[in-house]
């Protein structure tokens, strides 16, 4: 991977060139962006920079021996490890070692723009838990005690760090704090709030912006091929990651089918708050059903639900509050926005944001999801009652 197909700030790229220019590189750095980021591929890069042996012009050569391995995420001193799980031909003691085949394969069909749902939707695991786990960190320390092949640095890239068990997270802090020499540690989180504040004081913070509506619009157009209007909707939700707005594009359907439970949801409470005895028109049963839906959907795509509601809200409040420019949403979803505008107001919005984080808490932390969809329909009414 080289620092000039990165989709990321130029001025970032300087930075990293300059550390590895300077020999000021620190052994252990955080690169922390949201999710969707190219910040696997920025990692990539940076690692590809400090092994290649005829770097130039702020870039690597790409001609190299070395270059040709990191190609191919072959290069024998780099180590890949990322979240895992049990899987169709790993179906005990799963590590990032066992599925280093399968997510290179990954890495390619994404263009190195990795998604963490995405890759759990690749290990067909929507209901598992998927950590790096304690056998990733002891295959670490075990590779981290032996010389490197190529005589230079033993490089390290954690995937999604902040999936990391405390176990496997406490078991890293000595060689995070005092590892072999040569030896490059890069983690990347999308945020520091679930990591152990030891990892976090033990590594440099490298924090990569998300990118702008017009790069990724611009490139929607250039590589997808798409009408300027359809780009310029899937920039505007995508959240600064190229990975959702691919995401969107591929899978319209999904963005659609939220989009009408979130419609169903509102036009009950709407109905609710102008009559609560017109049973009819609250149409609770049409909300049963969307509730149930939810019920037996993997946990990722509740958590996509949950989301969406949240970032609908926050759109509605931004709207109805005369904020338009900060609204990120598409064509089809202003029309539903505009609709409900005036059941929002600032009185209700930090109740009604709190409501979905707490949803997201507890559906992370395996609550009964059938009564944790019930339980936040029902919190909603009575918030949206509040006034």
């Amino acid at each position: 991977m080289l620092f000039k197909d990165v989709l990321v700030d130029e001025e970032l790229k300087r930075q990293l060139v300059a550390l590895a220019d300077e020999n000021r590189i620190s052994h252990a750095q955080l690169f922390l962006g949201r999710n969707g980021s190219h910040s696997f591929a920025l990692a990539l890069a940076f690692a590809q920079y400090i092994c290649c042996t005829d770097r130039h012009d702020g870039d690597s050569c790409g001609q190299c021996h070395s270059c040709k391995m990191f190609e191919k995420l072959q290069y024998p001193d780099l180590h890949l490890i990322f979240p895992n799980c049990t899987f169709a031909e790993v179906d005990k003691d799963p590590d990032s070692e066992k599925l280093a085949g399968h997510f290179r394969e990954f890495v390619f069909e994404n263009h190195f723009h990795l998604d963490y749902n995405e890759w759990v939707k690749h290990l067909k695991s929507e209901r598992k838990q998927v950590v790096i786990n304690i056998r990733d960190t002891a295959n670490i320390l075990m590779q981290n005690s032996i010389r490197s092949y190529e005589n230079g640095y033993k490089i390290y890239i954690l995937w999604m760090a902040d999936k990391i068990q405390l176990a496997a997270a406490n078991k890293l802090l000595k060689t995070l704090e005092e590892p072999e020499s040569q030896s490059l540690f890069i983690l990347i989180a999308e945020s520091s709030d679930q990591m152990l504040p030891t990892i976090l004081s033990r590594t440099q913070l490298v924090k990569i912006p998300p990118l702008s509506e017009a790069m990724i619009r611009q490139q929607l157009v250039e590589r997808e091929g798409v009408t300027e209007q359809e780009a310029a909707d899937l920039a505007a939700v995508s959240d600064g990651s190229y990975v959702r707005a691919l995401n969107l594009l591929h899978d319209s359907a999904e963005m659609h089918h939220l989009l009408t439970n979130y419609n169903i949801i509102m036009k009950s409470i709407a109905a609710y708050l102008q009559n609560p005895k017109d049973l009819a028109r609250i149409n609770y049963l049409q909300v049963q059903d969307v509730l149930a839906e939810l019920g037996q959907a993997g946990r990722e795509m509740q958590k996509r639900f949950l989301n969406y509601m949240l970032r609908m809200f926050r759109n509605s409040l931004l709207l109805n509050t005369g904020n338009n420019s900060l609204v990120r949403a598409t064509s089809e979803e202003w029309k539903v926005l505009d609709e409900f505008r005036m059941l929002f107001t600032l009185k209700d919005s930090s109740q009604l944001l709190q409501e979905c984080s707490d949803a997201l808490y507890h559906l992370e932390r395996n609550a009964n999801v059938n009564i944790l969809f019930t339980d936040f329909y029902f919190k909603l009414l009575k918030a949206f009652s509040q006034r």
